[in-house]
């Protein structure tokens, strides 16, 4: 058997890709996305954008990685290793976003692309530039196929505010006719109503899912954004299309949310639980 022969007849991982911040305390940002990505199926490889000096009960600091680093590590795993998805998380500045945005474009055959429009912490400290909203959302989130807001994160997209369910599904479909035909999951979690909806709005045939589940009573819910976000890119790499993926993902956080309510980490917001099928609840 050539080498060739031998090469073409391994397996090959469904690999994703996260560009984000790290979270020393494994809750979020890269530590979280690692952990979903793994529990979804696929293979984890990552960008980092920043160093947060961060907990369960709040951000301390914010590190900037060099944007030249950054951008080398995306070009080192994209001309190498390759993707099938991608995951953007935490850029926290306008020039990052823009050099994000360039170094991609290098890449046009790749379009399964998530991005969580990263603002505000669990905590509600503040994680991206007030310059860069404008930017994030003309420059970076058209070149999305999906973004992932909470309520808050759609309210600084919008413009306005959202303070019910009934709101979200014409939330989720302005959000998409404003940033370029984009789909929107749009997340219900911080609303008060009892049920917990989401709302996936397909930009490519403007039909929208309705997905509702039950609201768990937990502080535990450090970092996930950055989970559903991290599901819905692995579900993509693995050739769901995007309702199905979407749906997987809602599955997804529910359960992890639901276990991980069980656990006591921390002295504030705790995580979900990533590996619920392997750590019961």
């Amino acid at each position: 058997m050539s080498d060739n022969n031998f090469e073409s007849s391994k397996k090959r991982y469904r690999r994703v890709l996260s560009i984000a911040g790290s979270d020393p305390s494994g809750g979020a940002g890269i530590q979280a996305d690692i952990k979903t990505i793994s529990a979804c199926g696929c293979f984890a490889t990552t960008a980092i954008t920043s160093i947060v000096d961060e907990n369960t009960l709040g951000v301390t600091d914010v590190h900037p990685v060099p944007i030249r680093f950054v951008t080398g590590q995306i070009r080192s795993v994209l001309d190498d290793i390759g993707t099938d998805a991608i995951k953007i998380g935490m850029l926290h500045s306008a020039e990052l976003v823009k050099a994000v945005k360039t170094t991609l474009d290098d890449y046009p055959e790749i379009t399964n692309i998530v991005l969580d429009p990263v603002m505000v912490a669990t905590s509600g400290d503040p994680l991206l530039e007030a310059d860069a909203v404008d930017t994030l959302k003309n420059l970076l989130i058209p070149r999305a196929a999906v973004i992932t807001p909470n309520i808050p994160e759609a309210e600084i997209l919008l413009g306005e505010k959202i303070e019910n369910n009934d709101q979200l599904p014409d939330a989720a479909r302005k959000l998409s006719e404003s940033c370029g035909g984009v789909s929107v999951f749009l997340k219900g979690g911080h609303l008060t109503d009892n049920d917990l909806i989401d709302y996936f709005y397909n930009g490519k045939t403007g039909e929208i899912l309705s997905m509702s589940s039950e609201r768990i009573a937990t502080r535990n819910t450090h970092g996930t954004g950055c989970t559903l976000s991290s599901a819905l890119a692995s579900f993509m790499a693995k050739g769901a299309p995007l309702d199905i993926a979407a749906l997987n993902a809602k599955r997804y956080i529910s359960a992890a949310i639901e276990s991980g309510a069980e656990y006591e980490i921390g002295h504030g917001h705790g995580p979900v639980n990533h590996f619920f099928q392997w750590i019961g609840g």
